[in-house]
């Protein structure tokens, strides 16, 4: 476990740079191996997903080689091999091996995924994704027994009940192989699906239609890479550092942006009154001057990302009057982070899963406990702005999804050191902070 230890109140200013998407790096690592080449991904994050995930390959005599931010994942010696409970139950996003495995081998056994505590993320839809292309699925010992028919998964029209980002993801790929055409109907839109299908076209799939409510997709018989993969920029990562200049910046630069998939955020930080200058692949966050409460509403992309509304809340701390209001159309209970901003004196709370914000003069330093990951990133800004020192548990949460967050924050001129929690047993690299 680790400790994030902030001494806060220092204007933070300087360049940063953005890493590949956490949200498309947890799906493609898994995607890899369906590839009958090995793989080449670039602009991969340094986070402690990326290392699980990497864990969870090795079970298979995957070998990987992970460089600056070229990971290479040879996947020709590949064994199908049932995933262990209890590395899938630390990382949900292990899930994504349940459409590589069937697809690739017509057959997956995973452990029950496990991940943030943000409220119940049912993974019915996959299930019956994977059902409407001929698998048969089964609950045995806290495990998914996923079985393709004999003559192998079948093409099908599946219409999801929900744009979920995690089934459109596992359905692709589970047919990217399957015979004939396969139509997702209401599918999620987010860019990381464009993502994905990108990384598996490049390999010979035939998929039309990411970024739009309907997918298609005509199976194949293999993939093979043949160019690298460039993963895009995190859009939550982006959207964290512009709420971070925004509440403690003396003029940042953000660079490795794409603006578009951050127009809905951006709108709504503009709509504060903070002053952005958009360059082609980055942003200039001005001081902010004096700010307006706003009403904040998250929804499917491109509506605002629920990823992004904890990351928000401090900067709606220091709006001069009124009251803002968030509200999560996503996770309505992801609010675990406001008792923890309570401790750092913040006016905030939450009525029947309402997030109210109310101007807060200062914030002090506190001991409080990132329970996941962008709750995390909430209190890291939190504790940037605060007097005093802040120490945040179980940081590791913050390292799942933030890459290299120590070396960047230190770069614009924080004083932050991440440590390991005395009380508990070492689980990561400090080379991943």
């Amino acid at each position: 476990m680790k400790q994030m230890i902030i001494h806060g109140g220092k204007p933070l200013q300087g360049d940063v740079w953005i890493g590949g998407a956490k949200n498309s790096t947890v799906a493609l690592i898994p995607a890899s191996i369906l590839s009958r080449t090995p793989v080449t991904l670039e602009g991969v994050p340094r986070i402690a997903d990326v290392a699980n995930l990497m864990d969870l390959l090795s079970e298979m005599d995957v070998h990987c080689d992970f460089g600056e931010t070229a990971l290479r994942i040879d996947p020709e010696n590949i064994k199908m091999s049932p995933l262990p409970a209890g590395k899938i139950k630390s990382l949900r996003a292990s899930y994504y091996f349940m459409g590589a495995l069937l697809g690739r081998f017509g057959k997956a056994v995973v452990g029950f995924p496990g991940g943030d505590d943000i409220g119940p993320r049912p993974i019915d839809q996959h299930i019956k994704g994977f059902e409407a292309l001929g698998a048969s699925v089964k609950n045995e010992n806290d495990q998914i027994i996923i079985t393709a028919p004999e003559d192998g998964l079948h093409g099908a029209k599946i219409h999801l009940k929900m744009p979920s980002v995690g089934a459109t993801m596992n359905i692709i790929m589970a047919s990217v192989t399957a015979q004939g055409q396969t139509i997702i109907e209401n599918a999620a839109k987010e860019p990381e699906i464009i993502d994905l299908a990108t990384f598996l076209n490049n390999m010979g799939a035939v998929i039309r239609g990411a970024g739009t409510d309907s997918i298609r997709i005509e199976g194949v018989d293999m993939l093979k890479a043949q160019i690298p993969h460039t993963i895009i920029p995190d859009r939550i990562e982006a959207g964290t550092y512009v709420s971070l200049a925004a509440c403690i910046g003396n003029g940042i630069r953000i660079h490795n942006i794409i603006e578009e998939h951050l127009d809905s955020y951006l709108a709504k930080v503009e709509e504060m009154g903070v002053v952005i200058d958009a360059d082609e692949d980055s942003l200039y966050v001005y001081p902010a001057g004096d700010l307006k409460m706003v009403q904040v509403k998250t929804n499917v992309y491109p509506g605002f990302a629920t990823d992004l509304q904890q990351p928000i809340t401090p900067l709606l701390l220091t709006a001069k009057l009124g009251e803002g209001i968030v509200i999560d159309n996503i996770y309505p209970k992801r609010n675990g982070h406001i008792p923890q901003l309570q401790k750092m004196g913040a006016d905030i709370k939450v009525e029947d899963n309402i997030i109210l914000a109310h101007p807060t003069k200062q914030l002090h330093g506190a001991k409080v406990t990132a329970g996941e990951i962008r709750a995390g990133a909430c209190l890291m800004i939190a504790g940037l702005m605060a007097s005093g020192t802040t120490v945040i548990d179980k940081a590791g949460n913050i390292l799942r999804g933030y890459d290299r967050v120590q070396e960047k924050l230190r770069q614009l001129g924080a004083d932050v050191t991440i440590k390991d929690d005395p009380s508990e047993p070492d689980i990561l690299d400090n080379a991943w902070c």
